[in-house]
């Protein structure tokens, strides 16, 4: 899209012109929250009665549900939200010009609820106003995943790199459980048993953290229902490429009055594995050089566990406290065996590598919350702090057996390694919801890093004592403090046109130091500033269109910047690089929605975007891949998606057009002819007469030619079946995941002389059972709300 196509679209969206509607009988307003008196997005329905005929709806991600020009004086409120119940509120000849239904709080969908009843399936997917996307994890395909990483790659928009979380057409987004900002870290030890569902925050507001280039909320279980519950599930998976895994899932909720506490517990144990292959090639006869690399990565997950235990008590029906522990350890072990068959113009030689692992995390989390809510029009205050800390000690082992020409040598080394990260954040948010439709949101936040490591790399050769290589040994130390504050402010330019505006700053202090290498120490601090801005209009209950711009910075990872070694032959490293800057992006985003149907076109301009690649070393034959900035990247996108549900099938479909085109200065990049790439996402449910599911999930992330890499396509195609049996109190899941084993990732690239093409294949296909239990019997609960004699809330953003 160019700027005039741009502008010409801008101008379009202004100069729709508005409905004219008749004179309203009566308007209604609801606001809807979780048990949590949290707001949630709704899809809300206004249905006649008796013949339930659709009247009005909309989508409402605030949940502050209103409808104008209402004229049948009987009819029912529809509302639903993913993971939470759906709440029918009937409405019988009302007298007043506003009818306000004050606070309706909707309980999860396993509650047995009065004036709820739930039809069909949920869908996966729901569209949000402003490009926002919410999926369904319980009860669909994402909910027989082995991990939270397993979730997150089967859902729509999302896929993964090197580790990486990124949305298709925006980037690498930020993690957030609940209401707050995680690391990836935490993100792995969250059971998958407590995801209700996934949220995709495309251009999110000056509320959230500017870091990610877009956002994904993990959204985990409320317990609304009075008594005991819980559940435990058994896993078992076969991998033809990797073994067996097996995976244990319990989780146990108790409320009594005001108080709740939950606690859960995975182990999970067996092989994993992944294989990289690589080749480096330098044509030049004068410096000629072959290099043939495959490395092998055979896993023991001897034990990898989470737990967590967490405490909620309603001091009133508006306010709340809650304390909550998170933690996992893991323990790997197995093999990593590499051989790099490496020719030049002078010598032939072959290196082989096995590598014994012994590697051990352990990781807490502890996180209060405190919220109350302070007026009927739904002002509230968060208060919220947490502190994590992460450890690592590694013990590896590695044997090596060289052949260089004519000539063997071997000789033994040891990777001694412990790294600890400490992470510590403060943040406060203060909501205030004003008439007519408005509402100012305002708050600060106060983060902490402090990264330490050691790496001590002895060698030895053979009958000869282990001694420390200077070369391969370092010291790393990294502390981060970023104080925050934000203001965002929202609301309505008469019926049609919905506005938001908002503006972070952060400042931004850290102090690096290594002694790898000459050693080096950097101390910087940057002051940013991230405005946002988005626009809404509203043509009729089926048919609205939205604009936004989003400015975001992505900080390299701790361990980005530490440049220890990470050791595969005596010629091929991966280390750190401290002297990574953070990327800066601005995303302009225009879209529309129409009934079922979501579209939306985009163009993010990044500045020092982050990438990677394997650079010459200090020798002729070595390479060291490495995190590096470019000099910046354009990407536009062009979206489509629609979910449907038709009595036994649902369906969500995804198709995603985008065009990237990195630039490089420094490296010496040989350019590639950007191309359009095709992204194509397909998730299908069929139930059989309420009695069996049968669930299809595809996609296809098809080649990318951005500039200065080549990424070769791939695809995933898996099929599930589940069954309820004993009053639903057993579930049974089976489900072969990448059946034809197609999501390796593959690609080449061109980096001074050296022409490099790789393969990673990944343990991604394989055969799951699960059986789960469900225990306990919950009591009757019912929505709660509160009467209020306040003016009409139209629609907040």
């Amino acid at each position: 899209m160019n700027v005039s196509g741009l502008l010409f679209s801008i101008g379009l969206f202004l100069a729709l012109p508005q409905f004219v509607f008749g004179q309203p009988a009566y308007a209604l307003t609801a606001r809807l929250t979780n048990t949590h008196q949290e707001p949630v997005s709704v899809h809300a329905r206004l249905l006649s009665v008796p013949d339930s005929a659709l009247l009005k709806s909309g989508v409402f991600p605030d949940g502050l549900v209103s409808f104008s020009a209402i004229p049948h004086r009987n009819a029912v409120l529809h509302v639903s939200s993913v993971g939470l119940a759906d709440s029918r509120i009937p409405i019988q000849n009302p007298t007043q010009s506003t009818l306000d239904l004050g606070v309706i709080v909707l309980q999860e969908r396993n509650a047995q609820l009065t004036e709820v009843r739930i039809r069909g399936q949920a869908p996966l997917v729901r569209y949000g106003e402003n490009g926002s996307v919410d999926i369904q994890v319980a009860g669909t395909i994402l909910a027989g995943s082995t991990s939270v990483n397993q979730i997150l790659e089967r859902s729509p928009g999302i896929t993964f790199n090197e580790g990486r979380i990124n949305v298709v057409g925006k980037g690498e987004a930020l993690i957030f459980l609940n209401g707050q900002a995680i690391t990836y870290e935490q993100l792995v030890s969250i059971p998958v048993s407590q995801i209700v569902r996934v949220e995709i925050i495309a251009n999110p507001s000056a509320r959230y953290d500017a870091e990610g280039k877009a956002i994904v909320r993990v959204i985990t279980r409320t317990n609304p229902e009075r008594g005991t519950t819980g559940s435990v599930t058994l896993q078992y998976t076969h991998s033809a490429f990797a073994g067996d895994e097996s995976n244990t899932l319990s989780d146990l909720t108790y409320r009594k009055g005001k108080l709740t506490v939950a606690a859960n517990y995975t182990l999970r144990g067996g092989n994993d594995r992944e294989i990289l292959y690589t080749t480096r090639t330098r044509p030049a006869t004068s410096n000629y050089l072959y290099s043939e690399l495959t490395t092998d990565w055979q896993r023991k997950l001897h034990n990898y566990s989470s737990y967590g235990l967490g405490v909620q008590y309603n001091l009133t029906e508006k306010t709340y406290v809650s304390l909550g522990y998170k933690g996992n350890f893991d323990k790997l072990g197995g093999n990593q065996y590499s051989r790099n068959s490496l020719t030049n113009a002078v010598d032939k030689g072959v290196y082989k590598s096995t590598l014994s692992k012994n590697e051990q995390r352990l990781n807490h989390s502890l996180i209060f919350n405190y919220n109350q809510t302070l007026d009927s029009l739904g002002s509230s205050l968060f208060l919220g702090s947490q502190l994590a800390s992460f450890s690592t000690d590694i013990h590896d082992q590695i044997s090596e057996n060289n052949l260089l020409n004519d000539s063997s040598f071997a000789q033994q080394l040891k990777n001694d390694q412990a790294y600890t990260i400490l992470i510590s954040s403060t943040q406060a948010d203060y909501t205030r919801m004003l008439r007519a439709s408005k509402k100012l949101e305002t708050g600060f936040k106060f983060t902490y890093a402090h990264t330490t490591s050691g790496t001590d790399f002895l060698v030895a050769a053979a009958d000869t004592d282990f001694q420390l290589d200077p070369n391969l040994s370092s010291h790393f130390a990294y502390a981060e403090l970023i104080p925050a504050a934000y203001i965002n402010y929202s609301g309505s330019l008469g019926k049609q046109l919905r506005f938001g505006a908002g503006l972070r700053s952060e400042w931004t202090y850290y102090d690096l130091s290594t002694t790898a290498g000459s050693g080096q120490v950097i101390q910087k601090n940057y002051l940013s500033v991230f405005p946002n801005l988005s626009l809404s209009k509203t043509v009729s209950d089926e048919l609205d269109f939205r604009l936004s711009y989003v400015s975001k910075i992505a900080r390299p990872r701790y361990q980005a910047l530490n440049p220890y070694v990470i050791y595969q032959d005596p010629f091929t490293s991966i280390q750190g690089n401290p002297n990574l800057r953070p990327e800066k992006i601005h995303s302009f985003e225009i879209g529309m929605k129409y009934k079922l149907i979501d579209l939306r076109a985009g163009y993010n301009y990044t500045i020092d975007p982050i990438s990677g690649a394997a650079l010459r070393g200090d020798g002729p034959n070595s390479y060291v891949l490495k995190g590096i900035n470019l000099e910046k990247d354009n990407t536009f996108f062009l979206s489509g998606s629609t979910t449907l549900t038709i009595n036994w099938w649902n369906t969500t479909n995804t198709i995603t057009l985008s065009q990237s085109n990195s630039v490089d200065n420094q490296y010496g990049f040989q350019l590639v002819t950007p191309r359009p790439q095709l992204y194509v996402y397909t998730n299908n449910t069929f139930t059989i007469r309420n009695v069996v599911k049968l669930q299809l999930l595809a996609w296809y992330l098809g080649d990318k030619y951005y500039g200065l890499y080549h990424d070769k396509s791939r695809a995933t195609v898996t099929f599930g079946m589940e069954k309820d049996f004993f009053k639903n109190a057993w579930k049974l899941r089976l489900t072969a995941n990448d059946i034809f084993h197609q999501t390796n990732r593959a690609g080449y690239y061109s980096v001074g002389e050296t022409d490099i093409y790789y393969n990673r294949t990944y343990s991604t296909s394989s055969f799951n059972i699960s059986l789960t239990y469900r225990f306990g019997k919950p009591l009757k609960a019912t929505y709660r709300s509160q009467s209020t004699a306040e003016t009409e809330q139209n629609r907040a953003r």
